[in-house]
């Protein structure tokens, strides 16, 4: 017989386990529509710099990875850090109704954006040629520059409302507008530009117009999801929420030193080689940014997720999402990194005999990403509950730490001095995420069950190295790279789900399971 002071915990942990149930069922959701979309962005994306490297060559490509150096500094104060800052404020004030200051958040947020990018684009008009013939050395620049200018005033209002549309939880729809219409429209323009005779201005414009068109889509739809109290023409603005500021101001300091982070290679190499090794590496170091596919497409509704469970004070909750999700991003990256490592040099190969001393950064920039995944959404949880001096504190260390480096080794090594700088600082900025999550929000993701992972990695690696040394020669690379993904994720995800998981894993893998049959049969199924 159930006595009755057992009752009130049962039904507690029912209670808990409905809640982490629809928790992971939003996150699995839109995450998978967002992986989904990044992986046909990913392989379109793959087979156009396939073209693209033979059209244009490594010159032309290392040219437009140092036009893009000078975009994406202007970006930053262009935005003034509200882009990042508006995923969590957006969903904060959406989920407490506090409408008025939504309002407020949104219509000054456009205000300071518009007033900024006209600055700015002058601004960039009239020194970007400047830092092309002087800094970078190379006068082909210059000639592209009010291209990248046009490049930068469309991207920061794209950036900005698809930011929105992560505060609502909607990543499903904004995918497909980025994704699956976005990038199939700059293809086809820049195909059919190129084709014409323009060249990189051709790919340049292509880009241009392709982000004009998706930023009446995006704000088509943030107006749709924007609540009725929040999108009055009439009235006073609410008062500016202190926070906001202060969110806003430190994202920027996150995104200078964001951008010292993840440019000063770039910026290096255009100092101290010519724009051909420039190109080889932008190309190699785009691949290498794919290995966090899974964590990028985890954080992209789990960081405002974050934010709301941090505002409701359920702390039991976002720990239990955070190890969980952490152990699933780990498994989910291991694939296709070893795939990239073991296949590095077949990859490079594909874009011409002119990219194949990149196959160094795959392998060495992969080792730095797999840090990355490993720590989860470490940083994305420091930055959604307020824990922001922590990262500046972080990445300004890391950040000066990645100069010196590339100042020592860019010269000597070249591209694979960037790569080194590239990978130890990336693991070092993510071990600190790690520790300081641990320390003051009292969160750590590891357990004994990560161990239940060496089993199908070490399988994962058996099949791929047999299947590098019996496909030479056989089959065209392309094709053995889509059979060896599909193998090693294959045997990793059948070994893991017959030793690998624990009962909240079990939950997740049956929630996706049952995601994936519902797409098939197109059936309705509740979260």
């Amino acid at each position: 017989m159930t006595s009755a002071s057992t009752i009130p915990d049962v039904n507690q942990e029912n209670l808990e386990s409905h809640h982490f149930r629809q928790q992971m069922g939003r996150v699995t959701s839109h995450s998978a529509i967002f992986f989904l979309g990044t992986i046909f962005n990913a392989l379109a994306a793959y087979a156009f710099k396939i073209y693209l490297a033979r059209k244009l060559g490594a010159h032309l490509l290392g040219i437009y990875a140092l036009g893009m150096t000078i975009v994406s500094i202007t970006t930053i104060f262009n935005s003034l850090g509200i882009s990042q800052a508006s995923v969590r404020f957006v969903s904060s004030y959406t989920a407490t109704q506090r409408f008025d200051l939504l309002r407020g958040f949104l219509v000054r947020s456009i205000s300071v954006l518009l007033v900024c990018n006209g600055i700015l684009a002058v601004a960039m008009l009239s020194v970007g040629p400047w830092i092309a013939v002087h800094f970078y050395h190379s006068p082909d620049l210059a000639g592209y520059m009010k291209w990248f200018t046009c490049i930068m005033a469309a991207g920061v209002f794209t950036t900005f409302f698809s930011h929105v549309l992560a505060g609502y939880k909607n990543v499903a729809r904004r995918t497909v507008i980025n994704n699956f219409i976005g990038t199939p429209s700059t293809i086809l323009l820049t195909i059919l530009l190129i084709s014409a005779g323009l060249g990189l201005k051709g790919y340049l414009a292509a880009q241009a117009l392709t982000a004009c068109f998706l930023l009446v889509l995006l704000v088509s739809l943030a107006w749709h999801l924007t609540p009725k109290p929040a999108r009055s023409f009439s009235g006073p603005l609410a008062p500016v929420d202190k926070e906001t500021i202060s969110v806003a101001t430190t994202s920027l300091g996150l995104a200078l030193l964001g951008f010292v982070m993840t440019q000063t290679e770039i910026i290096a190499l255009g100092r101290f080689h010519d724009p051909h090794a420039i190109g080889v590496y932008a190309l190699s170091s785009a691949i290498v940014a794919f290995v966090c596919i899974i964590l990028t497409s985890v954080n992209q509704i789990f960081a405002p997720t974050i934010a709301d469970l941090y505002a409701r004070e359920q702390h039991d909750l976002l720990s239990r999402m955070y190890h969980s999700l952490t152990k699933w991003i780990i498994g989910l990256t291991l694939p296709l990194a070893a795939v990239i490592m073991i296949f590095s040099l077949p990859i490079m190969r594909i874009f011409g005999h002119d990219f194949e001393p990149g196959w160094i950064v795959l392998v060495i920039g992969t080792v730095g990403q797999l840090m990355n995944a490993g720590v989860g959404s470490s940083g994305t949880v420091l930055y959604m509950t307020g824990r922001h001096k922590y990262l500046i504190w972080i990445q300004s260390t890391v950040s000066l730490l990645i100069v010196i480096l590339n100042l020592i080794l860019v010269p000597r090594w070249g591209i694979v001095g960037a790569i080194c700088a590239f990978a130890i600082g990336n693991t070092a900025v993510n071990i600190c995420y790690l520790l300081t999550v641990k320390r003051v929000l009292g969160l750590f993701p590891y357990d004994a069950s990560y161990f239940r992972l060496l089993l199908p990695g070490a399988g994962m690696l058996f099949v791929l190295f047999v299947m590098r040394e019996m496909s030479r020669a056989i089959w065209p690379t392309w094709i053995t790279l889509g059979i060896s993904l599909l193998l090693a994720y294959a045997v990793f995800l059948g070994l893991a789900l017959a030793f690998g998981l624990n009962a909240d894993d079990k939950l997740i893998a049956q929630m996706i399971k049952t995601r994936i049959r519902s797409v098939i049969f197109r059936t309705e199924v509740n979260a």
